[in-house]
């Protein structure tokens, strides 16, 4: 597994996973409740990760479609 995404922006991680899974790359999101449990308000970032063999297309198509990785 292979960090691709870092961001406090909950629609960025819902569109790249949208935009992965649409050419079949599996996504796993980290960190999605941390913000939450720690009684912050949304200021922890949240991850999505992919599998190593998928992270290069998948920066790819983050680079693509103009999403910033934050990493």
């Amino acid at each position: 597994m292979k960090e691709l995404l870092r961001t406090t922006d909950p629609t960025v991680i819902a569109f790249a996973t949208v935009l992965l899974e649409g050419e079949g790359i599996a996504t796993f999101p980290l960190d999605v409740h941390m913000s939450i449990l720690d009684g912050s308000l949304g200021i922890l970032p949240q991850r999505l990760m992919v599998a190593s063999q998928d992270h290069f297309r998948a920066a790819a198509i983050m680079r693509d479609n103009d999403i910033p990785t934050g990493l």
